[in-house]
């Protein structure tokens, strides 16, 4: 595509000079190292960095052109002034990579938890209709068959845009992705034409970038107020799936002019659970769906994994799936990597490895190995460096009152000491001088085990899926599931 005529769709613009010499655009990007012959430059202001002040390198490996929002020097390479660069980049990227969201069903997943498991669920009921499917979320990028590692949960918006382009060309039709509230206020899905949104819960979390929880659910909300203006009348309107038993949930009925797909247990709903009953191999319940009702028996454990359930059952059904096609895939779904993923051992033991890093997930993830637990729940938990603070206190105190024993250790400490964040931990806790604490994960890990007996689940909360630590500024190799099996195979060689 021509510079001049990628450019066109910024409306309120200024190009200096006015008369510069157009060229077929190789790229468009906002970081240096991408950059490559005819490549546009997007200087975005970011958190940590602003782009104009990378100007001058960008241009050095090959830039033809930049957009800023601040006056930069750019020699020759003409320059494009906008009020907003990161909003520029939004609208430029989507139309370089030919609009794909347009092509695409795209079913935006947004909440505190669950949002991994729901855009799984429902990658998994489309691809049993025989579709080709992508995934964008916490775990990885997945085009087809094809996986991308990520950074964030939600990706920027050019790798967004790129990573759609891709699945347009690869014949994708639908596409599960997890939408943040981080990427929601900062504009990473800007020009995204989602179809179906889903809302799965609201607890506390990110609140060292939100500050406050009204910030946090306004930012949330933003998937919703921004789904559904237009109504064409052919039934392919915009939806938005909403838990009715969240409070944010009924308050987002108000905010979207899409139509309205409620699910829940608590209240009524137009997509319900009832007769819920959860045992070591799975959970069993009642799916009312309007007024039918079909048995359901699916392999993963706990209320939480009801609710996703249902949200994946309701985006599917909002698509125009067969309840019958989408119970059969909901029914084979073997669960997700690091999603309360169950590990067995010879001696009886078991370890539960989960992503549960919120008050609210770890207090889920507890509660519900309590009911299947044949005799004690032991609690391997630490919390993130760099971020809340706040949330520290809390997840001690449930950690220690919702187990039979409870150990503290280390999560991602980043750049914090490992021993403070612990310390804020206890400080929720009544009698902190009665938990066992490791710095190192590893030996928590290995203790938690070692001390656990016949019938007794072990739950290792916090990194799920994660291959890795990070403390300092550097990722090291450390993986809780591998862990947990070297653990539990020591222990059954131990006992023989």
């Amino acid at each position: 595509m021509q510079a001049s005529k990628l450019i066109e769709c910024l409306r309120f613009k200024q190009v200096f000079p006015a008369d510069y010499a157009d060229f077929a655009v190789a790229l468009l990007t906002q970081n240096t190292k991408e950059v490559v012959e005819n490549s546009i430059f997007v200087a975005v202001k970011g958190a940590q960095f602003d782009g104009h002040r990378f100007v001058e390198q960008a241009i050095q490996a090959g830039a033809k052109m930049i957009i800023a929002q601040d006056k930069v020097a750019t020699g020759e390479v003409p320059v494009v002034y906008v009020e907003n660069s990161k909003r520029a980049m939004a609208i430029l990227s989507s139309r370089f990579y030919g609009n794909a969201s347009q092509a695409l069903r795209i079913i935006g997943v947004t909440g505190t938890n669950g949002k991994t498991t729901v855009t799984h669920l429902i990658e998994a009921i489309f691809r049993a209709q025989g579709e080709e499917t992508g995934l964008v979320g916490t775990m990885y990028r997945k085009v087809g068959n094809e996986i991308f590692p990520t950074k964030n949960t939600t990706p920027d918006i050019i790798t967004l845009q790129r990573t759609l382009n891709k699945m347009v060309e690869r014949h994708v039709s639908t596409v599960a992705m997890e939408v943040s509230s981080i990427a929601l206020i900062q504009g990473r899905v800007w020009g995204i034409d989602f179809d179906i949104g889903v809302f799965t819960n609201l607890s506390r979390d990110h609140l060292d970038y939100h500050k406050t929880m009204a910030n946090y659910e306004h930012a949330k909300s933003l998937l919703f107020s921004q789904l559904g203006n237009q109504y064409s009348g052919n039934g392919d309107d915009k939806v938005a799936v909403l838990n009715i038993d969240d409070p944010v949930g009924q308050k987002l009925q108000q905010d979207t002019a899409a139509h309205v797909l409620t699910y829940g247990i608590e209240r009524s709903a137009m997509i319900q659970a009832t007769d819920v009953k959860i045992h070591s191999q799975g959970t069993d319940f009642k799916l009312h769906v309007f007024e039918q009702v079909w048995p359901l028996r699916v392999k993963m454990i706990g209320l939480f994994n009801v609710y996703n359930i249902l949200a994946a059952f309701a985006a599917a059904y909002a698509a125009g799936i067969k309840v019958e096609k989408i119970l059969a895939a909901l029914t084979a779904f073997p669960g997700v990597k690091g999603r309360m993923q169950l590990l067995t051992s010879t001696t009886g033991v078991s370890a539960v490895i989960d992503y549960s890093h919120t008050p609210d997930g770890l207090l889920k993830a507890l509660e519900t190995l309590d009911q299947v637990a044949q005799k004690r729940v032991l609690c391997v938990i630490g919390c993130g460096g760099d971020r809340d603070h706040g949330k520290r206190p809390k997840m001690g105190g449930i950690a220690v009152k919702y187990s039979d024993l409870a150990i503290f250790t280390s999560d991602n400490p980043r750049t914090e000491d490992p021993q403070k964040i612990i310390s804020s931990m206890l400080s929720g806790v009544e009698q902190p001088d009665r938990v066992p604490v490791f710095v190192k994960r590893r030996e928590a890990i290995n203790y938690a085990i070692q001390q656990a007996q016949t019938g007794d689940i072990v739950l290792i909360a916090g990194k799920g899926h994660e291959d890795y630590q990070i403390i300092g500024k550097e990722k090291h190799h450390f993986d809780d599931v591998e862990e947990a099996m070297k653990a539990l195979r020591l222990k059954g060689q131990a006992n023989k």
